[in-house]
């Protein structure tokens, strides 16, 4: 029998209740894309990547790939703030 435990759903209230990690990964000859995680801390949920998550690119450089990954990453901090996904 397995032990299923129930974590409830606890809203952020600040950028602060977020780890988001922005990186790249090279597929392809001059072809990078932005690898991005957001994590709500207070409850742990992964609210990027999920099924279906757009890719982040290609992008010519690795630095324009990260820089994405960083920019939508804020972008579902900021959504997650002002509509939190329960």
């Amino acid at each position: 029998m397995s032990k299923t435990v129930f974590i409830p759903s606890v809203p952020a209230t600040s950028e602060d209740d977020f780890e988001v990690s922005a990186t790249s990964k090279l597929a392809g000859y001059r072809r990078f894309f932005g690898v991005l995680k957001v994590v709500r801390t207070t409850d742990g949920r992964v609210l990027f990547p999920f099924d279906g998550a757009p890719e982040l690119g290609p992008y010519a450089t690795k630095l324009e790939a990260v820089a994405a990954a960083q920019v939508y990453g804020e972008h579902i901090v900021t959504s997650d703030l002002a509509h939190p996904e329960l």
